[in-house]
């Protein structure tokens, strides 16, 4: 795995992981988001053959950038989980216990819809609407932020880049989003999908390659258009490939790489 990749906003050092999530330096913060916790087992709850070991690769992932970059709290934009309760869940209550000094301020999202006791027994701290720390303000839909001086970070779209090759191939990958005013992280759980955005030039946009056994994932929803408010870079209908031929990277360009695209 690359080393994560340096970004500095706002006078904050950011560091981009390949693991599809940030730490923030300054609050010593690992800022995720879609995780979607309990998805695979909701889905074999309706018949649907999905093997658990996508979600418990999941928590693995999620264990080891603890581990490596040792934060103070976790900052969830959103959609922890993905549904009720399930056996899923009681494997992440076990996981929890791991880190009894973590704290985890979960920023609520269309998915957390698990009763206050339960985020109780997690030791999870529940925010509806926004958070803000410092210069940075926290939602799960960035269609649901007020107008304000503050930069706001979201989740909810899933985006992802699509990159063209000299031979008309293109392959669409989960990255990383910052405008002007918001940034949109990729979606951390693997079984999720993604939502091809159109970036300004002026926008940056980091895309991910999966590791080595990943596999990219084709035929993700469609985005939606707001309904007024802050500009969101989805599109509605079709895509348009952007060829890219110099891509700039923290180093090596490979499997479980991170790269900047603009």
């Amino acid at each position: 795995m690359q080393p994560a990749f340096p970004y500095r906003i706002k006078g904050q050092q950011l560091w981009l992981s390949a693991d599809r999530c940030i730490y923030w330096e300054e609050e010593r913060s690992l800022i995720v988001s879609d995780l979607h916790f309990g998805k695979t087992g909701h889905f074999r709850k309706a018949g649907i053959a999905v093997p658990q070991s996508v979600y418990r690769e999941d928590l693995l992932r999620l264990l080891c950038q603890i581990q490596y970059f040792r934060p103070r709290q976790l900052l969830v934009v959103g959609d922890l989980f993905h549904s009720r309760e399930n056996k899923e869940l009681e494997l992440f209550l076990k996981w929890r216990e791991d880190f009894p000094h973590l704290g985890i301020e979960l920023i609520e999202g269309n998915h957390d819809i698990l009763h206050k006791d339960w985020y109780e027994k997690a030791a999870i701290r529940v925010n509806p609407g926004v958070l803000t720390l410092g210069p940075f303000s926290f939602v799960h839909d960035i269609e649901e932020a007020a107008a304000s001086n503050t930069y706001y970070f979201s989740g909810h779209l899933h985006p992802g880049i699509r990159i063209s090759g000299m031979g008309k191939q293109s392959l669409r990958f989960p990255c990383f989003y910052f405008g002007s005013e918001y940034a949109i992280l990729p979606a951390f759980g693997r079984f999720t999908g993604t939502v091809s955005i159109d970036p300004a030039p002026q926008d940056h946009v980091f895309a991910i390659l999966p590791p080595a056994n990943g596999v990219p994932r084709v035929g993700a929803p469609r985005g939606r258009l707001p309904m007024g408010g802050v500009r969101t870079p989805a599109r509605d209908m079709g895509e348009r490939n952007r060829p890219v031929t110099r891509p700039r990277s923290a180093g090596w360009i490979g499997p479980g790489s991170i790269f900047r695209i603009q």
